[in-house]
């Protein structure tokens, strides 16, 4: 049975809606759970949900947490006993399958790479996002981990990509876009210019240079950027649909006929508010590593949890890891 690893401490709503996504989620079976953070707060919040499987879940006792004002290479050194050290611990023992945390993404990063490790041959490790598009969605990655990337370090990023893209959102020969300000070969920096070639050479479906107005267009399955670039085109992506979302609500509702039509299209407006929202998704994925950390957002819902939960689950099952591995 897979096992995974939740931090009960990290995010701005723990340990509340990590208990509320870790019991909604045992509905489903196949696997169990390790809540990790502070075992008294966590029992008092459980203590106040009934009608779950309580043999699935499990408390592992953490008493410190990091915080997002904290260094993370000195908190990783220094709290030994913390939520996010004490669940990579986990992992690295073999008692986890998966860890997801909502706290601190530098902090994760530094932990799961010293911790966890990398996979023999991954230069650094990504973390790739799922976004939505036209056609549904595509891959990004790198957006949070690689400020400064290195060429070599793209073309790992692309078959990671591409790996996760085909297993986990069920797309054959994904098509393989570099995140650049032009489709033209010889346009961009030197990183874009000389990842180029290495992309070409990479035995992946390369399609050339992908602009970003082109993305939400379905131009590409796997988009490949350093964590700069990646990170502004995340946050912008959140941003635009928050505010879409809101000037569509405003419209509708600024006629008694526009509420009309308003209520003849629920459905469908529920559905692409749905497309947009990451609690959908569950977390972005540390690839590279040798076991799934998964970074869920700091505001994480309940929801969110239960679905980054499902998302842990589908990527051990589908042995992403050992693909990655066979791959590079």
């Amino acid at each position: 049975m897979v096992t995974i690893a939740i931090d009960g401490a990290g995010g701005d709503n723990a340990p509340r809606e990590v208990l509320e996504g870790a019991v909604a989620s045992l509905g489903e079976g196949g696997f169990k759970l390790l809540i990790v953070g502070r075992e008294n707060e966590i029992k008092a919040e459980l203590g106040k949900r009934t009608g779950f499987d309580a043999a699935r879940l499990d408390i592992v006792n953490a008493d410190e947490v990091i915080t997002n004002e904290e260094s993370p290479t000195a908190a990783i050194r220094q709290k030994k006993n913390s939520s996010i050290v004490t669940g990579l611990n986990l992992l690295k023992d073999g008692l986890a399958d998966g860890f997801i945390s909502a706290g601190s993404t530098g902090a994760l990063l530094t932990g799961a790479t010293v911790i966890v490790g990398r996979i023999k041959g991954i230069e650094r490790p990504a973390l790739g996002a799922v976004l939505p598009n036209k056609n549904g969605f595509f891959f990004l990655i790198d957006c949070g981990a690689n400020v400064d990337a290195k060429p070599g370090y793209l073309e790992q990023f692309a078959k990671m990509g591409a790996v996760y893209c085909e297993s986990l959102l069920n797309v054959q020969n994904p098509r393989v876009g570099l995140v650049n300000i032009g489709a033209e070969r010889e346009k961009g920096n030197a990183l874009t210019k000389e990842a180029y070639p290495l992309l070409e050479q990479a035995g992946l479906n390369f399609i050339g240079n992908a602009e970003a107005r082109d993305l939400p267009l379905g131009s590409a399955d796997v988009a490949v950027c350093d964590a700069f670039t990646g990170n502004v085109i995340l946050k912008y992506t959140e941003g635009f649909a928050g505010a879409m979302m809101s000037m569509i609500k405003k419209e509708l509702s600024s006629s008694a006929i526009s509420k009309i039509g308003a209520l003849l299209a629920r459905k469908s407006f529920s559905n692409l508010k749905r497309n947009f929202d990451y609690s959908e998704i569950g977390g972005a994925p540390f690839l590279g590593l040798n076991r799934l950390v998964v970074k869920a957002h700091g505001s994480s819902s309940g929801k969110a949890f239960a679905a980054a939960i499902r998302q842990c689950r589908k990527f051990s099952e589908n042995d992403i890891t050992g693909k990655i591995a066979e791959k590079l």
